[in-house]
């Protein structure tokens, strides 16, 4: 386990480091450039129920601020089409997205009438897949992604969803009745919680296996440094020599044997083959920036993704709305990447999708990865994490999958370090990352 503790060291002293917010120097984002594909991020942060491990910025959910925050988002948008940005598709996170269904759609259906949008992925929680809901995303949404995280009962009252979004039988119904509303209906669980066991893993594999759903995406928890205090007084201590052992067993279980049920897609996303081991069409991967290394995000606590910066919009809902509404946009930092740091989230991010293009990397920085990483690229092979090594591309063993795990688990985990340098800004409640219904306790 030294190498994977090591990784962990390492990364989280990197993003530390380099994921620094600043102010914007010219107070809006660069122009978009000719012909490049961007994809659209739309964050809405509210929540009926607030779980102890997510760091995004999200708030309790209150109707009448909810609905200035989505008055809010349509005029961003807006502003973005006036200089001159077009989008082939939008993913919806949060929050909940669909916590006000109307809203939702009204900022859905203003979106494709601005923008050149072909697909919308959509995030939502198992209270929300119901007749009445599904029929108004039917059509408007073609990828959603439903927040299960585990279909043991004992785990999610722990985490305070039970009461909320439902048991775990209850939910395994909703999703097979979901399914059909949907070119791609994907499950997110997270593993490695502290007091979950193999037993339970296995089970959350058998219910994935057999619930309907057409992709599942199984990421393991991570904490950022607000997180951690609440996590474990609420989860327990986080033990990370059971995380690997935990994705093996999944990896295994989904993946596995002459006659898999899965396809991997991505390090963590499994999509669902057909009887004689063909894949479904339409389902591509709901985490966007596998499909687009550049995006544009609107709506408080977003985060932009342009060339070789992070732009982070205001988390602060009151003034989020005023500044839009004053016709600039609500940037309220950026961080600078530097080149290194750009090579190695290629890296990451190519690896992450199991396949590194050597040639597309050489287009990109003009040096060969070899030479651009070398450190990087030492470690790596003698840790025997390459199944495939030549002049064309790298592709990952077994061991190789789960160490880049860890990389990309860590690099989340110092965006949420960023996130949290700006929630630094908020005062009284909105400061503090609640938990609940949004209460202290």
């Amino acid at each position: 386990m030294l190498s994977e503790r090591l990784l962990t060291t390492v990364v989280r002293s990197m993003t530390d480091k380099t994921l620094a917010l600043h102010p914007v120097p010219t107070g809006t984002l660069p122009d978009p450039v000719p012909g490049r594909a961007y994809t659209l991020y739309v964050h809405v942060p509210f929540c009926e129920r607030l779980c102890p491990y997510c760091s995004f910025n999200r708030f309790p959910y209150r109707e009448e601020r909810a609905r200035v925050h989505f008055a809010a988002l349509r005029e961003e948008m807006r502003l973005l089409a006036e200089k001159g940005y077009d989008f082939e598709s939008a993913y919806i996170g949060g929050g909940t997205p669909t916590v006000d269904i109307d809203e939702l759609c009204e900022t859905i259906d203003y979106a494709r009438d601005l923008f050149s949008i072909k697909e919308i992925n959509s995030e939502t929680n198992p209270n929300h897949l119901i007749p009445s809901y599904l029929e108004k995303l039917e059509g408007r949404i073609q990828r959603l992604s439903v927040g299960v995280q585990s279909f043991d009962n004992e785990l999610l009252k722990q985490m305070d969803r039970y009461d909320k979004y439902g048991s775990a039988e209850e939910i395994f119904e909703r999703i097979g009745e979901a399914a059909a509303y949907f070119e791609s209906l994907n499950v997110d669980m997270i593993f490695n919680f502290p007091s979950q066991t193999e037993d339970i893993l296995i089970n959350d594999c058998e219910k994935i296996a057999t619930c309907g759903c057409h992709q599942t995406t199984f990421s393991p928890l991570y904490q950022s440094h607000a997180t951690t205090r609440k996590m474990e007084s609420v989860l327990g201590r986080m033990d990370y020599n059971k995380e690997r052992r935990f994705y093996y067993i999944l990896d295994e279980i989904l993946n596995g044997g002459d006659a898999p049920l899965f396809e991997r897609r991505t390090l963590w996303t499994f999509n669902r083959l057909d009887e004689h081991q063909r894949r479904r069409q339409n389902l591509e991967v709901d985490e966007y920036a596998v499909a687009y290394e550049e995006c544009v995000g609107v709506g408080s606590g977003s985060i932009t993704h342009l060339g070789d910066n992070l732009f982070v919009n205001t988390f602060n809902l009151e003034e989020y709305a005023d500044i839009v509404n004053a016709g600039r946009l609500p940037l309220m930092g950026c961080t600078d990447l530097p080149r290194r740091d750009l090579m190695r989230y290629k890296f990451l991010l190519q690896l992450y999708s199991l396949r590194f293009d050597k040639h597309e990397f050489e287009r990109d920085f003009g040096v060969s990865v070899e030479r651009g990483l070398p450190v990087e690229m030492a470690f790596m092979r003698a840790n025997g994490a390459f199944a495939t090594d030549n002049a064309d591309e790298l592709t990952l063993t077994a061991a190789g999958r789960y160490l880049v795990v860890v990389l990309y688990r860590q690099y989340l985990a110092g965006l949420n370090n960023l996130r949290e340098q700006a929630r630094s800004e908020l005062k009284g409640l909105e400061h503090d990352l609640l938990f609940g219904d949004g209460t202290e306790r």
